[in-house]
């Protein structure tokens, strides 16, 4: 079985999530599907952020959240703050927060001008700005170790696509001061608040990066949905990089999320967690997550929201891979959403539904996966390739 990169994940829906959803929805609702989330197994969650309720009231009485819901033991708890106000606001809730800073000085702007002025009030160049005096600290500091980074990394909704070409020379600009300053870069993030993130480029970049500067072994990538590409190309990264490397990604349940400056509001959207997570599982990656309550928690979300999300394993249910998951071969046709969910529901989701069969359904290779064999034996076996109906 193939290794892979080592893969940390982060829960983004009460954050990214809830920052596109009604500011009215109760704090109540809020702290109850936050209490199911901790009990899912995710080990990192981002509750919400400390940000200007002017611009963002969805997020004004994140106080009243972080007193109200129940911290688990072992959940790293998390909240974005923009600046050292947001960053104050925080520590007073800390525990149960983790304040975290970014582990390497980094490096970092957006590739798209006009999305930067839109979401943050401040030019590309007035990031720029910022980088020597970025490098000086982390000199004064006596850093060993940096980072780099880009947002908008492959496109945007406002100036078009961004070439692979001028993603590295971006990226080989702010590598170079770190070279001046004998800092060693081993982070690279690459976030993609609109969605153009495309598996061929998102390989290509990594294979890029990975060949002009083979110590860096962390990556942290942002990946937006709103094309559908999302969880492609988390694979794409996870293909891509090898066992020396560490790739954050993230997520939401349900695929929540959005951002009002990058015109696509809602559909923007990330991965659904719960389907990253059911191909992380299938891959050989143990995230630790119980897939089951993690579709509950999506079922709640939809509740809160009044609306059905947009993953597809809350619908269709993770591929059953054990024998009593396997389902009934004499079901009744399945053709609405609501009977779809007997995965969960068992058979009162369908019942009374289309039964087209005169006599019930059977089959050899079931009764041979209801003892516990497999439906079908090496090529070099007996099952089936021995026997006489199977044409020579």
């Amino acid at each position: 079985m193939k290794r892979w990169p080592k893969i940390s994940f982060t829960e983004e829906g009460m954050r990214e999530g809830m920052q596109i959803e009604d500011a009215n929805i109760p704090i109540d609702e809020k702290a109850r599907l936050l209490d199911a989330l901790s009990e899912t197994g995710l080990q990192r969650i981002v509750v919400g952020s400390f940000v200007s309720p002017k611009w963002t009231p969805q997020m004004e009485r994140i106080d009243e959240l972080i007193q109200k819901f129940t911290p688990k033991e072992g959940v790293t708890y998390t909240a974005l703050a923009l600046n050292q106000r947001g960053v104050e606001r925080a520590k007073e809730y800390s525990p149960p927060l983790t304040i975290e800073r970014d582990r390497w000085p980094r490096l970092n702007c957006h590739m798209c001008d006009v999305f930067v002025r839109r979401n943050n009030n401040r030019s590309q160049m007035q990031e720029m700005e910022r980088w020597p005096k970025i490098v000086a600290q982390a000199q004064e500091n006596g850093a060993a170790e940096a980072g780099i980074g880009t947002n908008a990394s492959w496109g945007s909704n406002f100036l078009g696509d961004f070439s692979v070409d001028t993603l590295m020379a971006m990226l080989e600009r702010q590598h170079t001061m770190w070279d001046d300053a004998n800092i060693k870069v081993t982070s690279c993030s690459l976030g993609d608040p609109m969605s153009w993130c495309m598996p061929h480029k998102v390989e290509d970049t990594l294979i890029r990066i990975k060949e002009r500067w083979p110590e860096i072994n962390h990556f942290r990538l942002h990946f937006h949905n709103g094309r559908n590409m999302a969880i492609a190309s988390g694979y794409a990264a996870i293909r891509t990089l090898g066992t020396d490397d560490t790739i954050e990604l993230d997520g939401s349940i349900g695929g929540i999320g959005g951002c009002p400056y990058c015109g696509n509001g809602r559909a923007t959207g990330q991965a659904p967690s719960e389907d990253l997570l059911h191909m992380l599982e299938d891959m050989g990656v143990e995230t630790g997550v119980n897939l089951d309550k993690l579709i509950d928690c999506v079922w709640m979300c939809e509740e809160i929201l009044g609306r059905t999300l947009y993953g597809h394993v809350s619908k269709a249910g993770p591929r059953p891979n054990s024998t009593s998951q396997l389902y009934d071969m004499n079901a009744p046709f399945v053709e609405t959403m609501e009977q779809a969910k007997h995965f969960k529901k068992g058979p009162k989701a369908y019942e009374g539904g289309i039964y087209p069969y005169k006599e019930p359904i059977t089959s050899p290779y079931r009764e041979r996966v209801d003892q516990g064999l497999p439906a079908y034996e090496s090529k070099e076996s007996n099952w089936p390739w021995n026997q006489d109906w199977l044409p020579e």
